[in-house]
């Protein structure tokens, strides 16, 4: 999930597909590259869970997965507090340096 959001193109089209379903045509219609590079960036998105693609009659569109979302958002919320452990002693350690 996380190498399929390292891509700038690839997170522009998920906050692109953010508010409404678009076919890849439209989707790949800013980008300057062929569609078949828009399909893989599309697979990389949707075989991380993150996108669903769906044909209808000869249009392919694509929309949000949002248990993909969920997913990435347990997995932060689990970690959290050890982030805010680490983050709180380093506050400490500096704080004690300026004293």
């Amino acid at each position: 999930m996380f190498q399929a959001l390292g891509d700038a193109t690839r997170r522009d089209m998920m906050e692109r597909l953010t508010d409404t379903a678009l076919s890849v045509s439209a989707l790949a219609a800013p980008y300057d590259m062929t569609l078949t590079a828009v399909g893989q960036h599309l697979a990389i998105l949707e075989a991380a869970g993150l996108i669903k693609t769906e044909k209808i009659g000869r249009v392919r569109s694509c929309a949000i997965n949002p248990g993909g979302l969920e997913v990435l958002e347990q997995w932060a919320r689990a970690r959290r507090p050890l982030w805010q452990r680490r983050l709180d002693n380093l506050g400490d350690m500096l704080d004690e340096d300026d004293a």
